[in-house]
């Protein structure tokens, strides 16, 4: 009973970390994604560069409280 409460505890820790890397890696590219659209935008219409910019940002932003939130949620599964 005893290894395979070990087990468990194990496998549940990998997933953790696992699922906290996949989340910021999402992050990342995300992210990437926007600013290079961003870029290619301003570079088409570089009279509404302040709109897309502030659009960049706002989305940015939300893509990093998703990942913040997945990163403390694999933190809780490693501490609960």
């Amino acid at each position: 009973m005893a290894l395979a409460t070990i087990l468990l505890e194990g496998l549940a820790q990998m997933g953790a970390g696992i699922g906290a890397g996949i989340a910021a890696i999402g992050a990342g590219i995300g992210i990437g994604n926007i600013g290079k659209a961003a870029l290619e935008s301003i570079a088409r219409q570089p009279e509404v560069s302040g709109d897309i910019r502030t659009n960049m940002i706002i989305a940015a932003a939300l893509i990093e409280g998703v990942a913040l939130f997945a990163v403390v949620v694999c933190i809780l599964i490693l501490f609960v």
